[in-house]
């Protein structure tokens, strides 16, 4: 057991990380509780690219809403750069990507990315001015024509969204996250819904965007390819109880191509990655099935 010394320097706010702290999560919806997670420790660096994965059930989404501050956890705490995850929802310094990309479909492709911006213009300023004059507005970010441009929606930004494919759909939620300059960025699945190559596409023109203004993503996936490819780390998650089970840095050089798919680095990631999942998979598993 931790000294009480121990949990007082545990508990000493980062400005450099986001903490998830032995966090746990029981819903008692029905007559038997469900545990989503148990006891979940994660610590995520300021401009890293984060992806969790595993087995449907294993609580990924759970732990994004919890760190979204949509939730809170039974046990555990959950701390954004020094903040509540609650204070840094309140100060919009969370962006969320969803499946469904929510655009409001009576604006053009440039006005459903500027709208948030001028919702919330008070909590933005607030936000600025928190962060300091050491912290730069990101140039990319801060044009919402370029940004649109950079993820190849530069000759839709008068269209609407009833004349969009789902892949530009999509890469129009992620310039409006983008556009707001969020201290962190949370996807769940946003690719999942597309086709494989407007999936491949838009993973690039995410990295490429993302290269440039290294905002803090953490990134729900059922694809370990795309985990690899996209993360520098790669959080694995079992289930029943929903808890990691096992953390994998993705050594990959950076800035990356598809060209890397065939190479032998990253066939040796995804290898990992696929041994922890398959041993998060047997965990659930009932045992006269493995």
């Amino acid at each position: 057991m931790a000294s009480t010394a121990e949990r007082e320097v545990a508990a000493v706010p980062d400005a450099s990380h986001i903490l998830v702290r032995s966090a746990g999560k029981t819903y008692r919806d029905g007559e038997q509780p469900t545990v989503a997670l148990a006891d979940v420790d994660l610590s995520v660096p300021r401009g890293r690219f984060v992806s969790v994965i595993g087995p449907s059930g294993c609580g990924k989404s759970t732990l994004l809403r919890l760190v979204a501050g949509l939730e809170e956890p039974d046990t555990g705490d959950v701390s954004i750069f020094g903040a509540t995850a609650q204070q840094a929802s309140a100060a919009k310094s969370i962006g969320f990507v969803p499946q469904v990309p929510a655009l409001l479909p009576w604006l053009s492709v440039l006005d459903n990315v500027r709208v948030l911006d001028k919702v919330n213009r008070r909590a933005g300023r607030r936000r600025r001015e928190a962060a300091g004059a050491a912290t730069e507005r990101c140039e990319l970010a801060g044009d919402p024509v370029q940004l649109l441009t950079r993820l190849g929606l530069g000759d839709a930004l008068a269209q609407r969204p009833g004349q969009l494919s789902g892949g530009m759909k999509q890469r129009t939620a992620i310039a409006r996250a983008f556009a707001l300059q969020p201290d962190v960025l949370l996807m769940d699945e946003p690719f999942s819904a597309l086709d494989e190559f407007t999936r491949e596409a838009v993973q690039l023109q995410l990295l490429d965007v993302w290269h440039e203004t290294r905002t803090t993503v953490l990134f729900v996936t059922h694809s370990v390819t795309e985990a690899v490819l996209l993360s520098d780390t790669v959080v694995v998650m079992a289930a029943r109880p929903g808890r990691i089970a096992a953390v994998l840095d993705i050594g990959l050089e950076r800035p990356r191509r598809h060209g890397h798919l065939d190479s032998d680095a990253m066939h040796a990631c995804e290898h990992a990655v696929r041994a922890h999942l398959e041993q998060a998979w047997t965990d659930v598993l009932p045992r006269d099935l493995v």
